[in-house]
């Protein structure tokens, strides 16, 4: 037995002796040595485990798992193999359409979480119009489970690849919810549509939400502006809440509707010069007309390049709760075997030249959607658990306010809630069955940004906001002060 161990340590050590010859090589041609040597290393190692191992062992399985494991020691939660199922999916939801349930998933590294929590998968936003939408599920929700599997020990690739499949079929999920609030929830996937825009008139106002960023996003934003010119607005609201991104493309040509000959973003990359995308055409939206985004912590990547440059450039005024805070592009990369791969090559800055990754971008005015308390956490468990509200409005589609008013006290009686909680709850469910384009009754962003241009305070607010490098580096100079005293 200890001669057949000293067998084939023996073999090993000259195994990975044998490694080391090509970085002689290597050296002679002027490369990087260390790098060679590991290359090496990798290769040796991966054809001694085929040659010994006490299981044959496919080389694409050893392929898949050293891939994965060098984008893992990355510990950045963008990059990540992909392997040949996921390539292939990767475009459906900037290009077309797949069957899904319509929610998109922040990405998590693969590090544990630094208070020992476990990393459960968290909703960035939920699409409009599709299952998880019309299911009450919020950004900021955990999925701790889907189809009884625990999510943290999932990546969000992998747990994206679980939440897709065929139309009609079932998946089932446990949403957490604050802190102890738990629910399940049963979802059957549909061909998912990905939205664009949305637009309609409030009183002499352009209301405009984009969705997504498409390829069709820029045309579909100049069909909804013309309409509003056509119907004389005079000021414009654009909604970017829980628009999770898409291309950079489609940010720069919304940006460029309301300036013109602007930057809009750059990008800077470790090994190679930086890229600066401009306005370049003819601005749509006139300079007098005034604008108030609404974003919250739904709005990332594409949605941050649009509101980081309406703000810099002084065109807009921001409403609502801090972003979530993308500010790194990404490459995917095809490999011969039909894999592939993302991987983060560059951060991106604003026209002030303020990088937003993991900060986000703060609202010049601070509305956060109404909460429930600590409270109401356990009342509220109970209360989702039960499905009376969704029954509901199954079974009353299209309820009268005093319908709703009634059904809240019937409620009211079995759960301790807040009325005004419990209607809010139940319009939401209404709205979900339906495509809404707005809800100015329970919507207090949106109420707050119709203020601002009818009580005539836009002009005011302007005169006190920010570029983003300048809040940057107050924010910075204010830390220091804290520490050095």
């Amino acid at each position: 037995m200890s001669t057949l161990w000293v067998i084939s340590t023996l073999v090993l050590c000259l195994a990975f002796a044998a490694a080391l010859a090509p970085q002689a090589y290597a050296q002679g041609r002027g490369e990087n040595s260390e790098s060679a040597q590991y290359t090496s290393l990798i290769r040796t190692v991966f054809d001694f485990i085929q040659r010994h191992h006490v299981e044959d062992v496919e080389s694409r399985i050893l392929f898949e798992g050293a891939m994965t494991g060098m984008f893992n020691a990355l510990e950045d939660p963008y990059s990540s193999f992909l392997p040949e199922s996921e390539m292939n999916s990767l475009g459906d939801t900037t290009q077309g359409s797949f069957g899904g349930v319509g929610l998109y998933i922040a990405p998590k590294s693969s590090a544990p979480r630094a208070d020992g929590r476990p990393n459960f998968l968290e909703v960035a936003a939920p699409m409009e119009g599709t299952p998880g939408w019309r299911a009450g599920i919020n950004s900021g929700d955990f999925i701790i489970q889907v189809n009884g599997e625990a999510t943290d020990v999932l990546s969000s690739d992998e747990a994206v690849a679980r939440l897709r499949g065929t139309p009609g079929t079932d998946v089932q999920l446990l949403i957490r919810r604050s802190e102890t609030i738990e629910f399940p929830v049963t979802l059957t996937r549909e061909v998912i549509e990905v939205p664009t825009v949305r637009y309609a008139m409030i009183g002499n106002t352009g209301y405009l939400r984009l969705l997504t960023f498409t390829p069709h996003t820029l045309e579909r934003s100049r069909e909804a502006i013309n309409s509003f010119t056509q119907a004389g607005y005079q000021s414009l609201i654009l909604d970017l809440r829980n628009n999770f991104g898409g291309r950079l493309d489609s940010a720069v040509g919304i940006s460029n509707l309301f300036s013109e000959g602007e930057l809009v973003v750059s990008t800077r990359s470790r090994t190679e010069q930086s890229q600066a995308f401009y306005a370049r055409a003819r601005a749509l939206v006139p300079k007098t007309i005034p604008i108030v985004v609404l974003i919250n912590r739904g709005s990332a990547s594409a949605s941050e390049i649009v509101a980081g440059a309406l703000k810099d450039w002084g065109r807009a005024f921001l409403v609502g709760e801090r972003t979530f805070g993308k500010g790194s592009v990404q490459q995917v990369l095809p490999l011969s075997n039909g894999s592939g791969f993302k991987l983060t090559t560059a951060r991106y800055f604003t026209p002030s030249n303020a990088n937003i990754d993991l900060v986000g971008i703060p609202p010049d005015l601070e509305v956060r959607s109404p909460d429930f308390s600590n409270a109401d956490t356990d009342e509220l468990s109970v209360l989702f658990n039960s499905g009376r509200i969704a029954d509901y409005i199954k079974g009353n589609p299209e309820p009268t306010s005093a319908e709703i008013d009634a059904f809240v006290s019937v409620l009211s009686r079995d759960f301790k809630l807040d009325t005004a909680l419990l209607r809010r709850l139940i319009r939401n469910e209404k709205n979900r069955r339906t495509i809404v384009v707005y809800d100015l009754e329970d919507d207090v962003q949106l109420q707050e940004a119709v203020r601002i241009f009818t009580e005539g305070r836009f002009q005011t607010l302007m005169e006190n906001t920010k570029t983003l490098r300048t809040l940057q580096e107050e924010t910075a100079q204010e830390e220091s002060f804290t520490l050095a005293s």
